[in-house]
């Protein structure tokens, strides 16, 4: 069975076990490896998914974040030693003065996180401030500025939203823009990326996908769907929540490693692993890294596998990986719960096996 049977195979079997709604694109420089569609984009009309649906893809949009952070060192506008207090002035907060620039694009910060993936609970975090009510930088930092660190700045590798928000308040002050304004001029409108934007789910736009919830019976049968308007917040931030297609993130990702949009430096920084991520290391057999929004595996001579930034939230899940030994850069972008994580996985045991 050859690469495309075998992936068309798994990803029509999980179309049909309702665990995956989505499109999937995989490219080696210009040559198409692989594309299929799958589900609807809206479920009620029966819209069906295409590869031109604008999918919202959570925290890939961190990569955005970083390599608008490095551009703004490249100018002499921040460094990596930046103490993110001092440059924004924060007062009346638990933020170290320790936390630079370097600490916050690696998740090493230690800082409170407005939301903690491992503890809280997302429902019942938006009871008392309802989740619709986020829509500024300045709501999530009211959330997690006078939370107390967990560890000391650099000790530990831990992700954390907040500190991607810090950074995008950062790039705000550096730029004399808004963050969004910044990423459309310098990086969607620089490079035409024209079906990338940063929209609000209470509005209307053309060929965008909507975020599906499965409803499950007590045995885990889905026996419905609810869309996801009550549980993800309307705008995005720093942290995540652009929106996107499959063939605007792969130009994204080919013209990021070809240098077009930063130094040959910098270029270089952010295809780096930076910091041992310990819980996830040894996962697969692999060692695990985080760099700059770029999550790293490598074998155990430390060569680089696989790279590339995961997103998630309800409704939707994304990945946006590279393998710079095969030159292959996959997007998956799915508009239902938690089902791009398997299908990377076996995407990536298929590229292993047949290329």
């Amino acid at each position: 069975m050859d690469f495309k049977e075998k992936l068309r195979k798994i990803l029509d079997t999980k179309y049909e076990s309702n665990v995956f709604s989505g499109v999937v694109l995989i490219k080696r420089q210009d040559e198409e490896l692989f594309k299929g569609c799958y589900g609807y984009a809206n479920r009620s009309f029966r819209v069906p998914n295409t590869i031109n649906s604008k999918f919202r893809i959570a925290s890939i949009s961190k990569i955005f974040t970083a390599v608008s952070v490095l551009k703004l060192i490249e100018e002499g506008k921040l460094s990596f030693d930046t103490s993110i207090k001092q440059y924004l002035d924060l007062q009346d907060c638990e933020i170290s003065e320790d936390v630079n620039v370097h600490s916050l694009l690696t998740h090493t910060s230690g800082i409170g996180d407005y939301f903690d993936e491992e503890n809280d609970d997302w429902d019942a975090m938006w009871l008392s401030s309802p989740i619709y009510n986020m829509r500024k930088h300045s709501d999530y930092y009211n959330i997690f500025s006078k939370k107390a660190s967990v560890f000391k700045t650099g000790e530990k590798f831990k992700y954390n939203n907040a500190g991607y928000i810090l950074l995008g308040m950062a790039i705000e002050k550096a730029s004399g823009l808004s963050y969004f304004d910044y990423i459309k001029k310098e990086i969607f409108n620089k490079h035409s990326m024209n079906y990338s934007d940063f929209i609000s789910l209470d509005m209307v736009y053309d060929d965008v996908a909507e975020g599906y919830i499965p409803i499950k019976s007590e045995s885990g049968e889905i026996t419905g769907w609810k869309r996801n308007i009550y549980n993800i917040t309307p705008e995005a931030a720093a942290d995540g929540g652009a929106t996107s297609t499959a063939e605007d993130l792969i130009k994204f990702l080919q013209l990021l490693k070809s240098g077009a949009i930063l130094s040959e430096a910098m270029t270089n920084k952010i295809f780096e692993p930076q910091v041992l991520d310990q819980g996830a290391n040894g996962a697969r057999g692999y060692v695990w890294k985080q760099g700059y929004a770029n999550c790293f595996i490598l074998d155990q001579n430390e060569k680089i596998i696989r790279g590339g930034q995961t997103g998630e939230e309800y409704g939707f899940s994304c990945r946006l990986y590279y393998y710079p030994e095969k030159d292959i850069d996959i997007v998956i972008l799915a508009n239902q719960d938690w089902c791009a994580g398997s299908i990377g996985w076996e995407i990536h045991d298929t590229i292993m096996e047949l290329l």
